[in-house]
């Protein structure tokens, strides 16, 4: 069961009966074309978006619609990692010259303190802790790519990126065999669900209207198609990543790609004595099939990864349910991590749907011919990008409208960036099982032969697969 909301109404809708959408069909009917800004999606993208424009522009109409609830999909099952990272950053610098790509770098540093700021602002209580965030290698070959990521990090103005040896990452984070690791402020670890609900509670504060249990199934200019209306507006937003598939005539726009998580039970302090981490950093590696962890506010270890990471035709997970083999996988990675762990109990696992496109590059776009748009594509790096994603709708929009002119954000190289569709199935399907099978044999490869340089498997599947 769960509470819902259509037309300032609160309803309880119960998902596990055939008949809930019923409960809600009467209380959206035919919008009416007062409306003058819908977005489509009730996730960080959607609600960052209506939060920045109705605060630019108070007397917008504007309307979220979410098939669910607010944060069901990505920003609610994500890995609490608030970071500067931004898919597709080193192929715009290709494609627009080095400044560009730091311009947008720059824009996503300043994303993360947006964020802490704005949350401080509405009262958005959602565990945010700045720590930073710490990338650790425990090979040979790890070490080598830890040593050329922070390199090439700094070469785009993270002049405040540190590099450790053993020593220094183990007085932050004693992970068992790290040799290195590179840390960023420009990070923090926060609660997906608060942030999301608190959000969602700040943009209704303004005046904007939620539609939860709205699924669209349709978009035209102008126009969201949902089974219960057609809400008419001049600006229609997509703000579903990794559901994008599930509109019409996008099933191969976007790859859902399928991640999972696990959360121990709250761990005593004779255990982070052992451990450390008393920073709260988030935590990843430089493995290719990579892992993310933080320290939750109640001092649990959240750690999630890749299970099964594509489902046959964009088919999108089922309401998060996670198979034994993938806790069991990511059970063997927290152990590997900190052998203490081998015996506490996994309290919760769930998984969760991201967008990957296939160029591997977030984008943000305005159709100013036909008022359409969408951000995402964010490969797992949303929760900031999100943010950075609604500022830019939101001064698209105005510049369109003939409110403002160009600005710093509408001029980055991910604005209007095009990406050619996925292939079709059974090709989609082989290729990410095929791919994501390579990053596992390789990561086995390096960890028991020790050699210094990235598996030949590894770097094949990276050409093969758009990443680099």
């Amino acid at each position: 069961m769960a509470r819902v909301r259509a037309n300032g109404a609160d309803l309880a809708v119960d998902y596990t009966r055939p008949d809930w959408a019923d409960h809600v069909r009467a209380h959206l009917g035919d919008a009416a074309a007062t409306v003058v800004f819908d977005s489509v999606g009730g996730g960080y993208t959607g609600l960052w978006t209506a939060y920045y424009l109705k605060k630019a522009v108070p007397f917008l109409n504007i309307v979220v619609l979410e098939g669910k609830f607010c944060g069901y999909g990505a920003s609610g099952r994500n890995g609490g990692w608030l970071y500067n990272g931004i898919a597709g950053r080193d192929r715009y610098a290709r494609a627009h010259g080095h400044e560009a790509a730091v311009r947008l770098q720059q824009a996503m540093n300043d994303t993360v303190t947006e964020v802490v700021r704005t949350a401080a602002d509405e009262n958005i209580d959602a565990d945010i802790h700045q720590g930073g965030v710490l990338e650790v290698a425990y090979t040979p070959a790890q070490l080598a790519r830890l040593k050329a990521f922070h390199s090439v990090e700094v070469a785009f103005g993270e002049r405040d990126r540190e590099l450790y040896g053993a020593r220094e990452t183990a007085d932050r984070v004693r992970v068992t065999g790290a040799v290195g690791s590179s840390w960023t402020p420009h990070g923090a670890r926060i609660h997906p669900v608060k942030l999301v609900t608190g959000l969602a509670a700040a943009v209704e504060a303004l005046g904007v209207t939620i539609h939860e249990a709205t699924p669209v199934t349709e978009i035209k200019p102008k126009h969201a198609i949902t089974p219960y209306g057609t809400v008419r507006a001049p600006y229609v937003l997509r703000c579903t990543e990794g559901f994008t598939p599930t509109i019409k005539g996008h099933k191969r726009t976007w790859l859902p790609m399928n991640s999972s998580m696990i959360a121990t039970e709250p761990l005593p302090p004779e255990i982070w004595d052992e451990i450390g981490w008393a920073g709260r950093e988030t935590l990843g590696d430089m493995a290719h099939a990579y892992m993310y962890a933080q320290r939750t506010a109640d001092d649990r270890i959240a750690l999630g990864g890749r299970g099964i990471p594509y489902r046959y035709g964009s088919r999108t997970d089922n309401d998060g349910r996670t198979q034994a083999a993938t806790i069991d996988a990511l059970r063997e990675i927290l152990v590997r991590f900190f052998p203490r762990l081998a015996g506490v109990p996994i309290a919760h696992a769930w998984s969760g749907v991201l967008g990957v496109p296939r160029d591997w590059c977030a984008t943000v776009t305005l159709d100013r011919s036909t008022g359409l748009g969408w951000a995402g594509g964010y490969v797992g790096s949303g929760v900031a990008t999100a943010n950075l994603a609604a500022r830019t709708l939101r001064d698209l929009i105005q510049q369109d409208s003939g409110q403002s002119g160009p600005t710093d954000l509408t001029t980055l190289p991910w604005v209007g960036h095009k990406v050619r569709r996925w292939e079709p199935e059974p090709l989609r399907w082989l290729g990410v099982h095929t791919l994501y099978a390579a990053y596992r044999t390789a990561d086995h490869r390096e960890a028991s032969t020790h050699t210094p340089t990235t598996d030949p498997i590894a770097t094949l599947a990276d050409r093969i697969s758009g990443r680099h």
